[in-house]
């Protein structure tokens, strides 16, 4: 039986003495004794009939606010049970599935739900870490009035809460006025220019079928579109070094994380801003989902982990693949000369460099901090163009990034002038 599974302590208890008590009872022959061993026998049996018997209907809705929360905040979770027969329920205890890193599980006891009646409950979780974190699903305990027997039923549905890293506001500075497309503007018509209005181009999927060219379609035989309006975007891309063995510390306060964080604010900051970012890490491009460039971002953020690689060769690679960059800022950790180097070779013509250089030997050692390959890596980058910002252990992203307005050589002093 079901129900003789779902046992508590208490109720193994009482069915244990009470086949101990009918054992005795046969053996002396002792009748009163028999009659207490059939009833404390009985109870859990019967308990074990009911509950197993019990068909209460319940539906489970969870809200998460906010669904996204940033490391350190809080997100209040709102459970919605709804008893959706014309019976009331018994005792329910609840409790919610939640990963380690958010907290304990929460825990909730309903006496009694009325027939068609709604219950919520709120609870709040927390986390210092980054990452997506599954909550659910909900657990329903229902037991009997003497605690004799317990069954649990799970729901399947569950949610998804992404925390993502510390998004530190940033003061305006303006890295340049040769951003592909055009700098501040946002859109411009291809039509004004002349000469591509009378130029259709083959369909792509998602292309509006009222800008057909039908008579390009006829001589072509394939399905062809004008071009009288092109959209065009500053573009940029964010390089975040990702690798284990050039970054230092442990936990949420490691050169890592704060590059982590770094990335995050800078990458949000250059979004409002208007500039069409993509994310590369050593390991190459990182896709980025189609949210909403900050939010997708920060998602993409949110999971990032450290790699194994000992090189930014790939990060390179992916960099000097997607082309049309008017702005590279790279956000790195320990870095030498020669990564520098290659580094150095992505900025030409109008392309800003913008290299945030943490000094990764100051989260160990204080007394390393700004090392010789810190410095002559950053002697590299500057000659070349780059604009430094120098980011040591315990320095905030929003009063080092004032420093990224200052053209190469001057910004090695740390001053703002």
């Amino acid at each position: 039986m079901p129900g003789l599974k779902a046992l508590t302590t208490r109720g193994r208890s009482f069915l244990a003495s009470g086949l101990a008590a009918l054992a005795c009872a046969f053996f002396i022959g002792e009748h009163d004794l028999l009659r207490v061993g059939v009833l404390v026998v009985s109870l859990p049996l019967i308990a074990a009939v009911v509950v197993a018997r019990t068909r209460y209907r319940l539906s489970c809705a969870r809200r998460l606010d906010p669904p996204r929360a940033e490391v350190g905040g809080e997100a209040t979770v709102t459970l919605r049970l709804e008893n959706v027969t014309r019976l009331p329920t018994g005792l329910l205890m609840i409790e919610d599935t939640v990963p380690y890193a958010l907290g304990a599980r929460p825990r909730f006891v309903l006496d009694r739900v009325e027939p068609r009646g709604v219950r919520e409950i709120d609870y709040r979780v927390r986390s210092d870490l980054r990452g997506r974190f599954p909550i659910g699903p909900l657990s329903v305990r229902i037991g009997d009035p003497f605690g004799l027997v317990e069954l649990t039923r799970s729901f399947t549905a569950g949610d998804t809460l992404v925390v993502t890293p510390q998004v530190v506001p940033l003061p305006h500075v303006r890295l340049s006025g040769e951003w592909t497309g055009g700098g501040d503007s946002r859109t411009r018509s291809v039509a004004a220019a002349g000469d591509d209005d009378v130029a259709p181009r083959e369909y792509r999927q998602g292309d509006d079928l009222r800008r057909v060219h039908w008579r390009s379609t006829a001589r072509r035989g394939e399905l062809m579109v004008r071009r009288e309006e092109q959209q065009w975007q500053s573009r940029g891309a964010l390089l975040l070094d990702t690798r284990r063995y050039a970054h230092r510390g442990e936990g949420p306060r490691s050169s890592f994380e704060v590059a982590v964080s770094a990335a995050a604010s800078i990458g949000v900051q250059l979004a409002h801003e208007g500039l069409g970012l993509r994310l590369v890490t050593d390991q190459g491009a990182e896709h980025l989902p189609d949210t909403g460039l900050g939010w997708s971002l920060l998602d993409a953020l949110s999971v990032v982990r450290t790699s194994s690689a000992r090189s930014l060769e790939l990060g390179v690679a992916a960099l000097r693949q997607g082309g049309g960059d008017g702005l590279i800022v790279a956000v790195l950790g320990g870095v030498g000369p020669e990564e520098a180097q290659s580094l150095a070779r992505l900025r030409h013509g109008n392309v800003t460099g913008v290299a945030v250089m943490l000094d990764v030997a100051g989260w160990d050692r204080p007394e390393l901090r700004d090392g010789k390959e810190y410095q002559a890596a950053q002697a590299v980058l500057a000659g070349a163009g780059w604009r430094i910002v120098r980011l040591p252990a315990g320095a905030s992203i929003a009063s080092a990034w004032p420093d990224a307005a200052q053209r190469g050589r001057f910004a090695l002093s740390g001053g703002g002038s």
